[in-house]
């Protein structure tokens, strides 16, 4: 399942970056920024969603895609994750899906990304294996985080790490993505209610940009991805 190779993925595992202990002083050259990864709207249209993703993939270089649909019927999530993998994976960009672990291998996708911390990513890695890609979201938990890393996550995200009205509206600070960053090898992901600033602020303590809502909202999607992430370069 997945590829040898595919965006930022190697066999199934998110990139670690060599002497990550000591780069206290990283800068942001070209090989250096963080990677965009890429989330679906809740809900959507295939018809209208298709040509919008695909411009994306297009126009952005991005290292993942979650399929993060909040419905549960079965037959949806099918038809969405088919017509996602296959404009994904045309573009070498493999596919995730939030939560639906079940679902990975019936439906060719490359992962699963699961949202309740480190609890199942033992079940998970023992389900899909060492090649699949296993993400956890750790809210703002430290402890969480490390416990999924330590479980064998692939990549461990926090956030949101923007002000928003949902959820518990707590938000995880720069300082838990500086610390990681010092201290801890698996890959960590900025992961909700990101602008420019946040961007800017957090792109060299983080390996990934997690974006979901903060474009599909807008009428161009692309070009808010560009706006949001032109503290890059």
């Amino acid at each position: 399942m997945g590829h040898d190779r595919v965006g930022g993925m190697v066999k199934g595992a998110f990139p670690v970056y060599s002497a990550r202990k000591d780069q206290d002083d990283r800068q942001m050259a070209q090989d250096d920024r963080p990677q965009l990864y890429l989330i679906t709207p809740p809900a959507f249209e295939l018809a209208d969603f298709a040509p919008r993703l695909s411009e994306v993939l297009d126009g952005a270089e991005i290292a993942c895609l979650r399929l993060a649909l909040a419905t549960r019927d079965e037959d949806r999530l099918a038809r969405a994750a088919d017509a996602c993998r296959e404009i994904a994976h045309a573009r070498d960009v493999p596919l995730v899906i939030e939560t639906h672990l079940a679902l990975v291998e019936r439906l060719g996708l490359d992962g699963v990304h699961l949202t309740d911390g480190a609890r199942n990513v033992r079940a998970a890695r023992k389900a899909l294996g060492a090649d699949a890609i296993v993400g956890a979201f750790a809210r703002a938990s430290r402890h969480e985080g490390v416990n999924a890393g330590e479980a064998g996550a692939d990549y461990v995200a926090f956030g949101p790490v923007g002000q928003t009205a949902l959820g518990t509206g707590e938000t995880a600070p720069r300082e838990l993505f500086e610390w990681w960053s010092e201290m801890i090898e698996v890959p960590i992901v900025a992961d909700g209610a990101l602008d420019a600033a946040l961007v800017e602020s957090l792109a060299p303590v983080t390996d990934f940009l997690a974006l979901g809502e903060e474009i599909w909202r807008e009428d161009d999607a692309l070009a808010a991805l560009r706006a949001i992430t032109a503290p890059l370069g």
